[in-house]
């Protein structure tokens, strides 16, 4: 859709807007599905329409799909073009999606906001307070207990606020996102780091903090720096034992899990055309383990079949016509920041590991690594399925392995745990006999949720703290992050190399060469896998059984929280900024290495507080390695001198007046005015201007060594605060002396009103009134 001077963009005529679509629903019934009142078929002609408004600015004649996108979201014409990596752009998404855990933290916001209801079409989806433990529908019903007032709180916000609501048991939001509700060329919002999922079906899908998708749902423009764009040229075709995952797990290796920050990473090249749409999904999935914005890929004929499949034809025939007017696809000679180049045709199965996705081992050199590094021999478990792999083709590749293992007698040698990425995937696969051969061949059946990927795993298979490997098919592999052990290595696979390492037992097994015994004692080598890339019989549809449709905004709906409760605390606003420089804070800990969410507030058995800040507070920084003695969750408390946790010491401060979501809010409930850092994820960075912290970073990172143990620190050109505005930081060591240390911020004028509010909530709420 490239436009020269004076030429203006063909509008195709299409004037949907949201509609409701009716099928009919049947318990066990083929392709089939059920009426999804917030589905929404794309007005592409109104977005045609919206860029073409933006060309002008634009000053060039070819286009990224990534722009193309974003700027047809717009909420308003910009004045001047957007620069990549500085301009803040004001965008209107079309849907928020929320899980569990953080839509906890969404809605008790949401409700300060005092909006009558959500703005645009918002889902709930109830997939990470489901403890993986006896397995399947055990498990369902054990979370359906322990976690019913969570679950009611959530239903009735639904209810109140008209959103959709998926029970516990239907699936995994960014699975069901991907079956339901994504649709090319949109633009949503999740509560979840993983929702670029969705980009699998050419959607941009952003993972966000609770307070930008509240931005969404109080129909507030949603605020993004203009992201640069890396662009990945896909040719040859995959082939033999190699799969999607494979492709992004070679690219984390490339790019580190910082490599595509501030950018979105847009696939693009003929390869594309070679992929289906649930693995360009899985590549999609894991570019948030780079630290990308978003990832996305063009619409192919493999979307257009997805969506056949999944009883989306009107959105797909649409789109079809889209494409060829140019919306959905990248313009030749489209302009990136940076383009990799892979040949799908060179690449082999890789195993990342352990303890960061970005540590990358061709297959081939993976069993040397083992030993050289003196890894476990031995793995401990097996596990496949999560919302990076558990599609239908996954599942038919990993099943072509456990066929071939069955027929020459052998069994799992360890334990095999299969996670099912939503109902319509397990009543699939179950129909279709491919979950009675994985069970035959030694697995057990997970419910559909989250589970061990993100700690909910009651594992009872790995006493004491020996170190001990897993092989998995997940998309992060931080310490603690599976079971709660830091010896615990996890190694991330392909479903089909997870499954073969299964029956091997040993983590450097390698079935592209290696052998194993048969029954009989005989050598016995597996061959490359099979799958199919969507089920001849169609989908089954009995998730919809777990689906509550969201249905007029009910006023009268009560959204009920017990001041007892300790699963559930409502929010009271944060102060307004004193409009006063920082004058001697105490430093909470200087953390050494990686920082990370699962850092700053660990979930695994933390998730139950998610609604509760004041008691999930007590987590913060407990996974976070205190720089002067290396020592975990070990900070001093300066106003005793003495060593505490980090917890205790910052609630020491803050009774002393000194996305995750609470990554932000945590710090900011226990008095944290501003972090200081060498870089930042883009998620983070927002969510702590989102709650009125000050998010800098050295301009000098080498000044980071400056920071002594004991000192105090003020600040200088605070009360001046502007885009682009300098801001220094005074240090006073308490042996004597003093220097001063210059910073830098990315603020806007709009997040600088945030801070000045005491958060963007507060903004919001104000605006309301």
């Amino acid at each position: 859709m490239q436009r020269k001077s004076g030429q203006k963009f063909v509008s195709v005529t299409i004037n949907f807007g949201m509609v409701q679509v009716h099928r009919l629903l049947g318990a066990r019934s083929l392709a089939t599905h059920a009426s999804v009142r917030q589905r929404l078929v794309p007005d592409y002609s109104a977005r045609i329409r919206s860029l073409d408004r933006a060309w002008s600015k634009l000053q060039r004649p070819s286009l990224t799909l990534t722009e193309k996108i974003l700027h047809s979201h717009a909420s308003s014409a910009f004045d001047e073009a957007p620069v990549r990596g500085s301009t803040y752009l004001k965008l209107t998404p079309d849907r928020v999606a929320m899980q569990d855990a953080s839509a906890q933290t969404a809605i008790l916001q949401f409700m300060l906001a005092k909006r009558p209801s959500a703005a645009v079409p918002s889902s709930i989806h109830c997939d990470h307070l489901i403890q993986a433990y006896l397995g399947g529908n055990e498990d369902v019903q054990r979370a359906e207990k322990s976690e019913g007032e969570i679950f009611a709180f959530l239903q009735s916000a639904a209810r109140k606020y008209g959103m959709d609501f998926w029970r516990p048991g239907s699936g995994i939001i960014h699975q069901i996102v991907l079956e339901q509700y994504a649709f090319p060329g949109g633009l949503m919002l999740g509560t979840d780091s993983h929702t670029p999922n969705a980009g699998g079906l050419g959607i941009i899908a952003i993972g966000v903090g609770g307070a930008d998708a509240v931005d969404a749902m109080a129909g507030i423009p949603w605020e993004l720096k203009a992201p640069k764009v890396l662009g990945v040229k896909l040719t040859g075709k995959l082939g033999g034992w190699a799969s999607p995952k494979d492709v992004i797990l070679r690219l984390a290796g490339e790019l580190t899990v910082q490599g595509a920050t501030n950018h979105i990473v847009e696939y693009f090249g003929p390869g594309v055309e070679t992929l289906s749409c649930t693995g360009m999904a899985t590549i999609c999935n894991m570019g948030a383990e780079v630290g990308a914005t978003s990832s996305v890929f063009p619409y192919t004929a493999s979307m257009h079949r997805f969506l056949e499949a999944t009883g989306r034809g009107d959105i797909a025939s649409r789109a079809d016509t889209a494409k060829h007017d140019g919306y959905l696809v990248p313009d030749a000679g489209a302009q990136y920041d940076r383009v990799i180049e892979i040949d799908l045709s060179t690449i082999e199965p890789h195993l990342n590991g352990p303890f960061t996705p970005d540590r990358s081992w061709p297959i081939s050199k993976f069993k040397e690594a083992v030993i050289e590094n003196g890894w476990p021999e031995n793995v401990s478990g097996a596990l496949i399925g999560s919302c990076t792999n558990s599609s239908y083709e996954d599942m038919t590749r990993a099943a072509s392995i456990a066929k071939q293992a069955l027929a020459a007698g052998i069994k799992a040698k360890t334990n095999f745990l299969i996670t099912p990425g939503s109902e319509q995937i397990k009543a699939t696969i179950e129909r279709d006999n491919l979950l009675t051969t994985l069970e035959q061949a030694g697995g057990k059946v997970l419910a559909n949720a989250c589970g061990p990927c993100i700690g909910q795993w009651k594992r009872t298979d790995a006493a004491g703290d020996a170190p001990n490997a897993i092989v998995t098919s997940y998309n992060r592999n931080f310490a603690r992050r599976n079971d709660g052990k830091a010896t615990t290595m996890n190694f991330l696979a392909s479903p089909e190399i997870v499954t073969a390492i299964a029956f091997s037992g040993k983590l450097g097994f390698n079935p592209l060469v290696d052998t194993i015994k048969d029954e009989n004692g005989r050598e016995f080598r597996f061959s490359p896998p099979s799958g199919i890339e969507l089920p001849e019989g169609g989908y089954e549809t009995r998730s919809m059984e777990r689906y509550v449709e969201a249905s007029t905004p009910d006023a009268t709906q009560s959204i009920d929280v017990d001041i007892k409760s300790s699963r559930l605390q409502l929010i009271a606003p944060f102060p307004a900024w004193n409009k006063a420089e920082i004058s001697d804070a105490h430093l909470l800990v200087k953390v050494s290495g990686k920082c990370t969410t699962d850092h700053i507030s660990a979930a695994g058995p933390w998730l139950k507080y998610k609604g509760h800040l004041e008691n999930i507070s007590k987590n913060t920084l407990i996974g976070a390695t205190n720089a002067f003695t290396g020592v975990v969750n070990s900070t001093n408390n300066a106003l005793t001198n003495e060593t505490g946790t980090i917890p205790d010491v910052a609630f020491a401060y803050k009774m002393r007046g000194s996305a995750r979501e609470h990554a932000a809010m945590q710090p900011r409930f226990l008095g944290c005015v501003a972090i200081i850092c060498r870089s930042f994820a883009r998620i983070h960075e927002t969510n702590l201007k989102k709650q009125g912290i000050l998010p800098f970073t050295f301009k000098n990172p080498d000044d980071y060594d400056r920071i002594p143990a004991h000192a105090t620190f003020s600040t200088v050109g605070l009360t001046s605060l502007a885009p682009g505005s300098p801001v220094s930081l005074v240090v006073r060591p308490r042996d004597g002396g003093e220097f001063q240390i210059e910073l830098a911020h990315t603020f806007s004028s709009d997040q600088i009103g945030w801070f000045k509010a005491g958060s963007a909530l507060n903004v919001i709420a104000s605006q309301e009134s």
